[in-house]
């Protein structure tokens, strides 16, 4: 399964990158695959690790503010291994070139 998500914490001056910091330091202690990207973060993994996992961000940047919010994007599909690769190698095989990552 993969999982996109983002947490925009909302009370805490504009700029936002210690509190995602502080996220993302827990999404790579994790063990998940994941990738960054400039809006939010994309996960593999099983349902429970990967709802565990955002629990866990979205209450660590509660600590710090008094209102946050989570954005979750789902893309279940079975016997599909690898898909945090696997997706973007699928398209750039169809259009016969690498995307920019």
């Amino acid at each position: 399964m993969l999982v996109e998500f983002s947490i925009i914490p909302i009370g805490v001056g504009s700029s936002l990158g210690a509190h995602l910091a502080d996220v993302l330091k827990i999404v790579d202690a994790s063990g998940l695959p994941y990738k960054v990207n400039p809006m939010g973060t994309v996960i593999e993994g099983e349902w429970d690790e990967v709802m565990k996992l955002i629990k866990k961000c979205h209450k660590t940047v509660m600590k710090t503010g008094e209102r946050s919010v989570t954005t979750i994007s789902i893309d279940d599909r079975k016997g599909k291994p690898n898909r945090i690769e696997e997706k973007v190698k699928s398209i750039e095989r169809r259009i016969g070139k690498s995307l920019k990552k």
